[in-house]
Formats: structure tokens, sequence, C-alpha cells
């Protein structure tokens, strides 16, 4: 008697099988036959067939003729993934510029429910500096990226009033009406800044930045030590990061008024 098949194989097999036919569209070659999509995978020509026929059931390639292409079902599947990294590729050009000019680091936040999270960075060139890193997650009620998300993403706002509001310093903010009232300020100037909400010796000035919808996409601002930004430097520096935001969100299609 055959022995028992261990738990998960075939669906991995086939999982790979799978990749392997998706592995033959390319730029260069989008729409192969089946005759091609065999000899490129080298998988016997009925298995070949059959994984061929569901992936046109689950529309993840499409037929024209004796030719396949990648189905609708696998676009909008990517769709999300691609767009995210269509507004790193737009924005990132911004944030080394916004570097260059203030010499403080610069960064693109999105928001994921009560919590933002770094998505692109043009570090600083100083030696004194505190770190942000692409993929650094961080609660939306300290900081001024937060206050963005809070003044123009009413969505937000669903997220942070069931959560406990943890103080992080005697700077942040531990109840909800204080946070209303920093992202009104927030919405009237087009910018925020915040010193020591989240640590004591850190502080960040954001704007907002639209996509071609007029929806809030991302946060974009200056993070930096207050040893060298003090809250003195917040009118001449907010309106830069406001302007950023604004190229940002052109870059994005957004025709609109910023706020």
């Amino acid at each position: 008697m055959a022995s028992k098949q261990p738990s998960g194989v075939s669906p991995l097999l086939v999982l790979s099988k799978v990749t392997n036919i998706l592995d033959c569209f390319s730029i260069e070659q989008p729409e192969p036959t089946l005759q091609q999509i065999i000899r490129a995978t080298g998988l016997p020509s009925s298995t070949c067939q059959r994984l061929v026929q569901s992936l046109l059931h689950e529309g993840f390639l499409d037929r024209d003729g004796d030719r396949y292409r990648i189905g609708i079902g696998l676009v909008r599947w990517a769709t999300p993934g691609t767009f995210g990294l269509d507004i790193v590729r737009l924005i990132k050009p911004v944030l080394q510029q916004l570097r260059d000019e203030t010499g403080e680091t610069a960064s693109l936040y999105t928001r994921d429910g009560a919590f933002r999270t770094i998505v692109a960075v043009a570090e600083t060139r100083h030696v004194v500096m505190r770190p942000f890193m692409v993929g650094m997650v961080m609660p939306i009620h300290a900081g001024a990226p937060g206050k963005i998300f809070l003044a123009f993403d009413p969505e937000a706002w669903d997220a942070v009033e069931p959560t406990r509001l943890e103080r992080f310093t005697g700077s942040t903010p531990g109840d909800l009406d204080r946070l209303r009232l920093q992202a009104d300020l927030a919405r009237s100037q087009g910018y925020y800044a915040a010193f020591g909400e989240r640590n004591d010796d850190v502080g960040s000035i954001s704007a907002p930045v639209f996509d071609h919808t007029g929806t809030l996409t991302a946060a974009l601002g200056l993070g930096f030590p207050t040893q060298r930004i003090t809250e003195s430097d917040v009118p001449r520096l907010g309106p830069v990061v406001a302007q950023a935001a604004a190229e940002a969100s052109r870059a994005l299609g957004y025709t609109g008024l910023v706020g």
C-alpha cells in the first residue's frame, strides 16, 4: 500500500506549477499559446492544459483565439500593490527635494487603522539624527503625520476612537477632545507640527497628500531631533512642507486646492 502523502505537499506542488505557468507571461511575450506554455514549463501536456483551464475559470487568465493573457481577476488583485509602488515612485523625488531643501529627514506615511506606516524615506545627511525607516509603524494619535490623517480622513476617527490613547511622553495627547483641536488646527493651516509626542527629543512637521480624486492618500513630512529644530522654526518650515505635499499631490494627479 502506498504511504500517505504528507499534508501540504500536493497544494504546494500545484502552486509551484501554477507559478511556472504565470512566469510564461512577460512584457516581451504577453500572449503565449498553450503549446508555448507547455514547452516553457516542461509540464505534461494534460497537466498544463488542466491548470490553464482552471486559471481561465478563475479569471486569472483570459483567452483570445489560441493565445492567452493575464486575466482581469489577477490584475485586480495586483492593483493595490502596484498603486502603492506607484505612489512611492512618484513621490520619492519630492521627498529628496524636501530633504535637500531643509536638511532634515523627509518621510511618507500611509494609514492602516489607528496606525501610520513609513513607506518611503529620504534620510538626512546630518550626523545627529533620529532613525526613520521604511516599515516603521506608529500610532496616529502621536506625532504630526497622525494629525494629518485625523484632519483629512474621516475614517481615521472611526479607527482611533475605540482605542486607548497611550501616553508616550508628557506631550502625548491623551483624550479625543485634544486630538480634535489638533486636527482642526492641521486642517485650517494645511500642515501640523508636533514636538515630543512620541519621543521627548523628536519633532515632526507634516502635510496632506491627495490623489486625483481628492482623497487623502498619505501624509508627507519632516522628522528631526528637537535640539536642531524647535517650535520657532515652524513658521519657516511649515509652509515648505505644505508646498512639498502639494507637489506630491500634483504628481498623483490632484488638481484642486489643498485644504
